[in-house]
């Protein structure tokens, strides 16, 4: 179990600081969600770096808003190499991230989990775009052509290639469940896989969401409990004081988003394949969330951010 007070986490970091912090809280995480099948894989002994290494590696590299792996590897072997003194190449590097892929995101669950947020009575949604390339060259991208879509993104007013990541979040900004599909899909269609699977959870929605059938549907089948912002012309508006707590909530969610954007590229995923794709998306949200772990270990606000922890690293 994770506790706050067992990690004592300096508020003046430097980057080598970090990468302790970050390998020590995640190799705790690994060894509690470790599959049989990963643990006892072929040739795990002989590899020179260790899977808690490899994520600690990727999830750095994530907060510096580094792009090109080739380049991240090349700066941590010339700078940190008494960190990683059997660094391997890229290659192997990033085969064996998109190995652990599921690792990655079992330990961002056991994260979640462990500080109590898959309990929690309110859960925000919504969705954020992710293409994949630039919106000219969609016609020529052949790696997601039967996997990927169209889509359009009413807050940016744009139509982009690529997939629509919808997201679970609390209160307090940790990402709890995520869904990627395609970015033609309707948000509403998502709800089922993202569903808390609670009918007394509370999660609230943008307009996005609305319909008071689904709504229905969604409680009598004890998945959740929707409360979705209406339009203005609605037959059912719910009472001024409701709609404001509702959207004075749904800001969380907004600003979760714009960290992804912000601190750590979620709009500019450069991937070659899904699987790169989602192991990419993956080590954001893993960041995202320990970010705001290592706030609560600093005893700072969740409005913090991770613009402060990565002030606090690189000035």
């Amino acid at each position: 179990m994770l506790e706050l007070n067992r990690y004592y986490i300096h508020e003046e970091l430097s980057l080598s600081d970090f990468f302790l912090v970050t390998y020590v809280i995640i190799d705790d995480l690994y060894h509690q969600v470790i599959p049989d099948e990963i643990r006892f894989r072929r040739n795990y002994n002989q590899a020179k770096l260790s899977d808690s290494e490899i994520i600690t590696l990727a999830l750095v590299g994530e907060m510096q808003g580094i792009t090109s792996e080739k380049s991240w590897i090349a700066f941590v072997r010339k700078n940190y190499k008494y960190l990683f003194p059997n660094l391997c190449d890229r290659t192997r590097f990033n085969r064996t991230r998109r190995h652990l892929n599921d690792v990655i995101d079992a330990i961002r669950k056991e994260l979640c989990k462990q500080l109590g947020y898959f309990d929690a009575s309110i859960f925000i949604v919504d969705s954020m775009p992710i293409p994949v390339c630039e919106f000219g060259r969609a016609h020529f991208v052949k790696c997601f052509k039967d996997l990927a879509s169209y889509g359009y993104c009413a807050s940016k007013k744009k139509t982009y290639f690529g997939f629509k990541l919808h997201a679970l979040v609390t209160l307090e900004g940790f990402i709890t469940k995520i869904v990627l599909t395609p970015a033609h899909i309707d948000d509403r269609e998502a709800l089922w896989e993202i569903s808390p699977q609670n009918a007394r959870t509370i999660v609230l929605g943008d307009k996005g969401y609305i319909g008071d059938a689904l709504a229905q549907n969604l409680e009598k089948q004890g998945q959740m409990k929707l409360m979705a912002l209406k339009r203005g012309n609605s037959k059912n508006p719910y009472p001024k004081p409701i709609r404001n707590w509702i959207s004075k909530h749904r800001r969380r969610i907004e600003t979760t988003f714009s960290q992804l954007v912000e601190q750590l590229n979620m709009d500019e995923v450069l991937a070659k394949s899904k699987s790169g794709l989602i192991a990419r998306i993956n080590t954001k949200l893993l960041m995202h969330n320990l970010a705001y772990f290592i706030n609560k270990c600093l005893g700072k606000n969740q409005d913090t951010g991770i613009g402060e922890i990565k002030h606090l690293i690189f000035g």
